[in-house]
């Protein structure tokens, strides 16, 4: 069976999902200053580094390879202009020319802020002020560095700027770069794909095209790739990663109003900050398809993540529970639903829906619950996980501690909200320096085992974004659960670690016994990537560990004990065809 990893919910607020109209205030969020600084501090090491590279090439670097040949560069592709290629060279730079930008730039957020249900303010933000903060580092470097235009015949005039960096460059890629990051991170339809890739080819193309017109050396173009790109990834970071800045109010999803149920009912658990009310329309229609009339709609709060719907929808006899959220909301809800015999349909309406992707469900909620209602029953496992601090609970995909879970830690909500799975990657920069544990765990009945690690991973499945197959004999009906214990050293340990899961790719084997596998692996030095197999698990943190429950952050703790409840949950799942 497909295998699955963990998400995270956004959970709802009473502000986030209001039916009426969002009132508009001029007042800024709250945590603008300490966001402006914060981007404020990041662009002046980023104009450090970007005229350093400029000094660089201009200086001391000039007479070394390959800044000797960039003359020749130039000089070839003066050679071989035609008029063809010189009409789409023309089209090509006007594309990052800065009326062309300032006017995609305004269009684009206009369009954020108006066309959508929810007014996208953040990614609006997002997008206008990587494209100024672009132009502000581009007008320090050409104030800093000073280059000559290359020695060819120029098919432009020559603006009064140093050749270095590309402005043109620079502004396609904050511009185009960051509507692709916006196009991969909101839009779910299959032609997202080649639209992002369009749109992250545009940069290069303006960069080919400004070196063709022989208005720049291959450096410049270089240098305004990568002024663009960290104008994105700063700003990125600070408003979809650092939550300093609170996020907008939304609306409020109201309860539909049902009958009461009968025998036979089925209730929807939904998360509304993922869920609006014309998605809940379509969902109905598709339940009473199916034969299940009047459904009872529950909405999840930030005090309630779905445990308690789900669970009152079993006591008020509903026989069979739809829930419409994340990984998170699914987790909470099969937390109730364990031992029940209550079918669970998963329908994704999260961000990374990692869960339905993994079960081989389609991707589009209402497809999702037409494939599943249309299915048969499937028992799944489920771990119980329980811990200091850590109230005794179920996890689906994936439970652990360390470098993983201080991801999660500092990935905001709002970020997943605006950017969806690409705010983990953000996440990221900030966690690679999380220390080394030292922990002592325990397998089954076996001896007590001594490790260090970067990260430490109970899974009941093992694909995470991207189909990177992380535990690759994990399979969530085989009544046992995995750990993955990661280490890597240095950058060639992370190398080696990267080889070990790309080459676990679709491998089922498991060791025949946890003995066999301890004793070969016990006291080895610099080994990147352990995985052990167990149905119950005991592990102690010599300090105290962020840790993680599908993708949700909990409590820092020193312990976690895991096992397994063999087909505890029931999934509606798809029928396969032979």
């Amino acid at each position: 069976m497909p295998t699955a990893v963990p998400g995270r919910a956004v959970e709802a607020t009473g502000d986030e999902a209001e039916e009426a109209r969002p009132v508009r205030s001029f007042a800024l969020p709250r945590g603008t200053g300490t966001t402006a600084a914060r981007i404020g501090a990041l662009a002046v090491g980023q104009a450090a580094l970007i005229v350093g590279f400029g000094l660089l090439i201009t200086g001391p670097a000039r007479e070394v390879w390959p800044l000797t040949v960039e003359d020749h560069v130039n000089e070839g592709l003066e050679r071989i202009r035609t008029g063809p290629l010189t009409t789409l060279s023309y089209f090509g730079s006007e594309a990052g020319n800065t009326l062309t930008v300032i006017a995609v730039t305004l269009l684009s957020c206009v369009a954020l802020v108006l066309v959508p249900r929810l007014p996208m303010w953040r990614q609006a933000v997002f997008l206008a002020v990587a494209v100024s903060l672009q132009a502000l580092v581009f007008l320090v470097v050409t104030e800093s560095v000073d280059r000559t235009r290359p020695d060819v015949h120029r098919l432009d005039a020559s603006p009064p700027t140093s050749s270095y960096t590309s402005g043109h460059t620079g502004a396609a890629t904050a511009l185009y770069a960051g509507l692709a990051v916006l196009v991969l991170s909101r839009v779910r339809r299959p032609w997202r794909w080649p639209l992002a890739g369009l749109l992250f080819l545009l940069p290069l193309v303006v960069g080919v095209s400004r070196l063709y017109r022989g208005m720049h050396h291959p450096t410049d173009v270089i240098g305004g790739i990568a002024n663009g790109a960290l104008s994105l990834l700063i700003v990125g970071r600070a408003l979809f990663t650092d939550g300093s800045v609170a996020a907008p109010t939304g609306r409020r999803g109201k309860a539909v109003d049902v009958e009461e149920h009968e025998p036979g009912s089925a209730a929807l658990i939904f998360n509304p900050t993922v869920t609006g009310e014309a998605d809940r329309e379509k969902l109905r229609r598709v339940l009473e398809q199916h034969g299940y009339r009047a459904p009872e709609f529950i909405e999840t709060t930030v005090d309630d993540p779905g445990t308690g719907q789900a669970a009152g929808a079993v006591r008020d006899g509903a026989t069979l529970v739809v829930v419409c959220g994340g990984d998170g909301t699914i987790r909470a809800a099969a937390d109730a639903l364990a031992g029940t015999d209550v079918p669970l349909v998963v329908v994704p309406c999260g961000t990374g829906n990692l869960l339905a992707r993994n079960l081989g469900l389609p991707l589009t909620p209402t497809d999702a619950l037409d494939a599943a209602l249309s299915g048969t029953p499937h028992r799944l496992d489920l771990g119980r996980i329980e811990g200091d601090g850590l109230t005794p609970t179920h996890f689906a995909a994936m439970s652990g501690a360390g470098l993983d879970a201080a991801m999660l830690e500092h990935t905001d909500d709002r970020a997943k909200s605006a950017v969806g799975w690409l705010a983990y990657v953000l996440a990221t920069f900030g966690t690679l320096r999380t220390p080394r544990i030292r922990l002592t765990l325990r397998l089954d009945d076996g001896p007590v085992l001594h490790r260090t690690a970067r990260m430490v991973l109970l899974a009941n499945v093992g694909t995470v974004q991207g189909g990177l197959t992380l535990v690759p004999a994990a399979r969530p009906d085989d009544g046992l659960l995995d750990l993955l214990i990661l280490d890597p050293r240095g950058p060639g340990g992370w190398m080696r670690a990267l080889g070990v899961l790309i080459r676990g790719r679709g491998r089922d084997t498991r060791p025949t016994t946890l003995d066999t596998l301890a004793s070969e692996s016990a006291g080895k030095k610099g080994v990147p990537v352990e995985f052990l197999t167990f149905r119950r698990a005991e592990l102690t943190f010599a300090v105290p560990q962020s840790r993680e429950l599908d993708g949700d952050p909990v409590s820092h703790g020193r312990r976690l004990t895991a096992e397994v409840r063999p087909g505890a949950l029931t999934v509606m799942l798809p029928n396969r065809e032979k």
